[in-house]
């Protein structure tokens, strides 16, 4: 850490301490009201979630915006799907996938007050996930780090998550997972699940009870189902181990998932070609005819297929589509964690965690042949990551102080490599290329080292019994970014660059009006890593400007107020963030393509907005959500790249301005029944917004018959849903292959279209 980072940090301690010491002389007495930290432990925040009932939009006592959904919110939609989707029903959650589940990788994607995922942060029990993006690199997807049926609790905090949180990429927000813990009880359960499009999934799990303290559970769930366009279908097999161990002095927790996914891709639209082909156009497979067309008309012989022929002039016809595309991706992922009070008021959290990934992204390409007859190839992008931290935290309190402080460190190192394989001709599966075969092209093999560094301290000061809170803190946190190219390529470079601050400070005020209203204010100071973003160029522009790159950062302002009473909860929120060094990889070729990015700082963004949410329950049995979200996300420069591209001023690309959603559920005796409804605004696709998808709106809803025991079950419950209730055909995914500065025509094929209405049907039994 450069020695200016250094003495800032002190500086900050010492800020820190003397405060500290103010308050605790003035006060030396603990309280026996005192309230936990604000920033609480990943522990403590699911002790607390535990005793949520269902979705909260009024976190009592939190000085930022902080929202819950829990596992009854899960349990409305179909077995399965993605917790992600469970809070695209909270103000300024933006969630989009092709697939009906939100499983379906390459189309997943989230956006919060004007970020995007790249910029967010995820973790699972403490654990982080990354930004859980495609492209594997120091992370992973949260379908794949657990069953979503083992979920107790989703944490959402909105531009400013909590200080400890291990992220390194949480400009934006932070979204946290909790997993449930074993049944007290010993039991077994089984959900099988049937629907549309040949879907079908088993989950099943066997829970050994409570013995002396120690308990676990074991799950497995498989599930199949064929894509609702095209060819190929899309599996899962996934298996998870919970064990806990509590005494009076702590608890000892391990968890453990093993997961193993195959994917047929959905192939990328562009406003022309859906307009041109319709929304079911897909990949070729199995016509491989019409594939050696495309290649051949490519390389000059012949003419391309008639089917292309309603694409306007001078479209790019090779790249409207492909044979075959598809992912494979195999997970291991294991966690031990303790929670050890150490006296009445001191308590210390350790965690430790490992993960290894192998994965596979394939594409048949016709921009390199494997004979002089067959003119495709198979183009591989091949993954490898291993990974490995440990996260801790002492908690203790002093008076009317709660103090927290706590550190995360990362070891992870990452192989990502672009192979070519033989085509002898058509083919109808989905195989690991790289595990059964020899390449015979290597485009670049590029070894990645990323080391991350974390320390935090904060102080929770309660004052005026309890109706006055303030927190302060601040962390220091500093990656390295280390790649050696182990195959020449003059795309991608290699190097070593670091980001790191010394001094990223968080506060935040909590003031109750009386026993049902609250007013907060906070502000927060963040830093992203650069990951490996700026390896994509070319050694000479790497080295170039490496030297005068500056991380991004972000800076958030919240104003918020909440209410609650005996039939409704309510939250206002308003938020200003300001987001610079913006850093924007430029790619001049597609995305089957190899060839090095230009990487410019763009400057800043301006993000301000507002979110609304009521949950109103105007009888016994009904409870109704509303949301509300306004974001006014723009652009505050223009950036060169072979001239002046005009952005400033411009929306960001992929965000909506306005969202609504409304929830209403109903349950009675063994009834429950649910419905919603979201409204998505436009969202432009272009940065200087001469491109756009339009808003839509879409409806689900679900019913749940709960039978009670019946002879040597404990429970049995039926359940359906109906997704995409009205069929409505959309734009879901934007950005997919990337955001280009223009494109008035609608070419650039970067979309991904939604899933029509689909129907499944569920039986959980209970043993």
């Amino acid at each position: 850490m450069p020695k200016q980072s250094l003495r800032r940090t002190a500086i900050a301690l010492a800020t820190l301490a003397a405060l500290y010491s103010g308050v605790v002389l003035a006060d030396d007495v603990t309280s026996p009201n005192a309230a936990p930290a604000a920033d609480a432990s990943a522990t403590n925040n699911r002790d607390k979630a535990k005793n949520m009932e269902a979705v909260s939009v009024v976190a009592s006592g939190e000085t930022r915006q902080v929202q819950k959904v829990t596992s009854e919110d899960i349990q409305q939609l179909a077995p399965g799907t993605s917790p992600l989707k469970a809070i695209d029903k909270l103000p300024g959650v933006n969630f989009q996938a092709a697939d009906p589940w939100g499983d379906y990788e390459w189309s997943t994607q989230i956006t919060l007050h004007g970020f995007d995922q790249s910029r967010l942060g995820f973790t699972l029990d403490g654990i982080p996930l990354g930004n859980m993006s495609y492209g594997t690199t120091t992370g992973l997807q949260v379908t794949r780090a657990i069953s979503s049926d083992n979920i107790s609790t989703v944490e959402l905090a909105q531009g400013a998550g909590a200080l400890g949180t291990a992220s390194n990429t949480n400009l934006g927000g932070t979204i946290q997972f909790y997993s449930a813990d074993p049944d007290a009880v010993a039991g077994a359960r089984i959900n099988q699940v049937i629907g549309s499009d040949s879907t079908t999934r088993t989950f099943v799990r066997l829970d050994s009870g409570d013995y002396h303290g120690f308990s676990t559970y074991i799950s497995f769930d498989h599930a199949d189902t064929d894509k609702w366009k095209g060819y190929g279908d899309q599996r899962s097999d996934q298996l998870n181990l919970k064990s806990v161990y509590q005494w009076d002095g702590g608890s000892v927790s391990l968890f453990y998932d093993s997961s193993k996914r195959k994917e047929y891709d959905y192939m990328d639209l562009s406003l022309a070609s859906q307009k041109a082909l319709g929304w079911n156009w897909d990949y070729l497979q199995p016509n491989w005819g019409t594939a050696v067309q495309i290649a051949n008309a490519y390389n000059g012989k012949g003419g391309y297929p008639a089917v292309l022929s309603s694409l306007p002039t001078g479209y790019d016809l090779v790249d409207s589509t492909y044979y075959a595309g598809g992912g494979i991706r195999r997970d291991n992922l294991a966690g031990l964690s303790g929670t050890f009070n150490l006296s009445e008021h001191a308590t210390l959290n350790l965690g430790t965690y490992y993960h290894d990934n192998r994965g596979e992204g394939q594409w048949a390409t016709p921009y390199v042949a494997s004979s002089p007859t067959v003119p495709l190839a198979m183009r591989t992008t091949d993954y490898g990551l291993d990974r490995y931290g440990g996260t801790g935290s002492l908690q203790f309190s002093l008076g009317n102080n709660d103090i927290e402080v706590g550190f995360w460190a990362e070891n992870a190192k990452t192989n990502q490599e672009r192979n070519y394989f033989y085509l002898s001709g058509q083919y109808d599966y989905l195989s690991n290329f790289y595990e059964n075969e020899e390449p015979f092209l290597r485009g670049f093999l590029q070894h990645y080292v990323t080391q991350t560094r974390m320390a935090y301290a904060s102080d929770t000061i309660h004052l005026m019994d309890d109706r006055l809170t303030l927190n302060f803190g601040a962390k220091a946190l500093g990656v390295t970014n280390i790649a050696d190219s182990w195959v020449p390529s003059s795309a991608l470079a290699q190097g070593r660059i670091r980001a790191s601050d010394g001094f990223l400070p968080q506060v935040g005020a909590n003031y109750k009006i009386d026993a049902n209203q609250e007013v907060y204010a906070s502000y927060s100071k963040n830093m992203a890593a650069y990951g490996f973003l700026p390896f994509s160029q070319s050694q000479t522009a790497f080295n170039a400007s490496k030297s005068s790159l500056n991380p991004e950062q972000s800076q958030t302002f919240e104003l918020g107020y909440r209410v609650h009473g005996d039939s409704f909860e309510a939250s206002a929120d308003a938020y200003y963030t300001r987001f610079t060094n913006r850093l924007l990889a430029v790619s001049p070729c597609s995305a089957v393509q190899t060839c090095s990015a230009i990487l410019n700082n763009v400057g800043s963004v301006k993000s301000t907005g507002v979110d609304l949410a009521v949950i109103w329950r105007p009888i016994e049995h009904v409870r109704w959500l509303n949301s509300l979200s306004y974001d006014n996300s723009k652009y505050q420069d223009d950036y060169l790249n072979n001239g002046v591209v005009a952005t400033d001023g411009k929306y960001v690309v992929g965000i909506p301005t306005w969202m609504f959603t409304s929830d209403l559920s109903y349950s009675y005796g063994g009834w429950t029944a649910n419905i919603d409804g979201k409204y998505t605004g436009r969202r432009y696709i272009t940065y200087i917004n001469d491109s756009q998808v339009p808003s839509y709106w879409l409806f689900e809803a679900g019913v749940n018959y709960d039978i009670g025991a019946v002879s040597i079950l404990k429970d049995l419950s039926l359940g359906l849903n109906v997704t995409n209730l009205f069929n409505k055909r959309y734009f879901a995914t934007t950005g997919t292959n990337g955001y280009v500065a223009s494109d008035p025509q609608g070419w650039n094929q970067t979309l991904m279209a939604g899933a029509p209405r689909q129907v499944f049907f569920n039986i959980n039994a209970k043993f």
